[in-house]
């Protein structure tokens, strides 16, 4: 039996109200990324979407609910940071073995602010700091260029217009990955698309320019981490990635003043 198959509601049983299927078309009004989090936490914990259960595809979940992959990406990053989730590379998203043992949670719905952006990125920058020194000491020859490859598909994004969440959070997931340490990697499996303040808080909306602006300097500050890294220094893959850090604060607290 395909996970789609799982997904369609059951038979009503007497007295008992079902709950409405995962996929199926959005309420056009409500924002996309929180139904879409919604409609598959109700499933699982309803227990439509069994424990271990992989979840439709992106492919699946775009055509049948009406929404974009930015989107549907963006709800599974949000659940996954509620423990619902876990994600396999290349193999998709499950619905986690044991969602209840989880003793440290961020809650998507207080990341709307300002004040809850720096505080993430305060968090990072305590471990992503040394991450980024390990890197450039373990790292090997296929992990160095798929952390370039990485910062290159993150450009490819942001000159298409596109808001780069996924690509960010994948940058530096190389950069955790090339730590040789799985307590980075789950780290940052852990706070998933949350790491990337736009994804909490929507500055840019209705603003492309600044948004690009924005961007573009995310990009040169990659790029500078990479050629860190690849030439194995740990002290230029700190200041690398402080300044990156330090200079993500600076700009949320300017872009809160210009929009």
């Amino acid at each position: 039996m395909t996970v789609q198959d799982k997904a369609k509601p059951a038979r009503k049983k007497s007295g008992a109200a079902s709950s409405p299927p995962l996929l199926r078309p959005l309420d056009p009004v409500r924002r996309r990324t929180e139904e879409v989090v919604e409609r598959i936490a109700a499933q699982i914990t309803e227990g439509q979407l069994p424990a271990g259960a992989r979840l439709p595809t992106e492919q699946a979940m775009m055509a049948a609910m009406g929404v974009s992959r930015t989107v549907v990406r963006e709800a599974i990053s949000a659940l996954r940071a509620r423990g619902l989730v876990m994600t396999r590379q290349g193999a998709g998203a499950f619905v986690n073995s044991d969602p209840t043992q989880q003793p440290y949670a961020i809650d998507p719905d207080g990341l709307g602010s300002l004040g809850s952006v720096i505080e993430i990125l305060e968090l990072r920058t305590a471990v992503e700091i040394e991450a980024a020194a390990f890197a450039s000491e373990r790292a090997t020859a296929t992990q160095l260029k798929t952390i370039a490859r990485a910062a290159a598909t993150f450009s490819r994004a942001i000159a298409n217009g596109d808001r780069a969440v996924k690509e960010d959070f994948d940058f530096h997931f190389a950069i955790a990955i090339a730590t040789q340490n799985s307590r980075f990697v789950g780290f940052l499996e852990f706070l998933g698309g949350l790491i990337i303040p736009r994804q909490s808080i929507r500055t840019f909306e209705g603003n492309a320019e600044l948004q690009t602006r924005y961007l573009e300097s995310v990009e040169r500050e990659h790029q500078v981490i990479v050629d860190a890294i690849t030439a194995r220094s740990p002290r230029k893959a700190r200041d690398a990635m402080r300044r990156h850090l330090l200079n993500g604060k600076e700009r949320y607290r300017q872009l809160a003043l210009e929009v």
